[in-house]
């Protein structure tokens, strides 16, 4: 794929970006090097392997589920709020 002036202006306008004129010819540089690169992926053989959503053999391992008090998290979260009672923070009051 060629990355010419006229493909760089497309995809500034699909993006909403406004490219500087000083930095389109490098920027085109870059846009070529990375479609090169993704290219030469085209040239790899992996009909024998089969497509995977994970490299974990056997899927994800999960941790036990063990459930923890939050007490003293609460209680240091409430110790340096500006204004706090019973646990809870009070907050100005926004609607009438």
């Amino acid at each position: 794929m060629n990355i010419n002036d006229k493909l760089l202006s497309k995809l500034e306008t699909l993006s909403s970006l406004k490219i500087e004129e000083s930095e389109r010819e490098n920027i085109i540089n870059q846009l070529s090097e990375i479609v090169n690169f993704v290219e030469n992926l085209n040239e790899l053989d992996l009909d024998s392997y089969e497509a995977t959503f994970t490299t974990v053999e056997g899927g994800t391992p999960f941790r036990e589920d063990i459930p923890k008090s939050s007490e003293s998290i609460i209680k240091t979260i409430v110790k340096y709020a500006p204004k706090a009672q019973d646990g809870f923070f009070i907050v100005p009051k926004i609607i009438e």
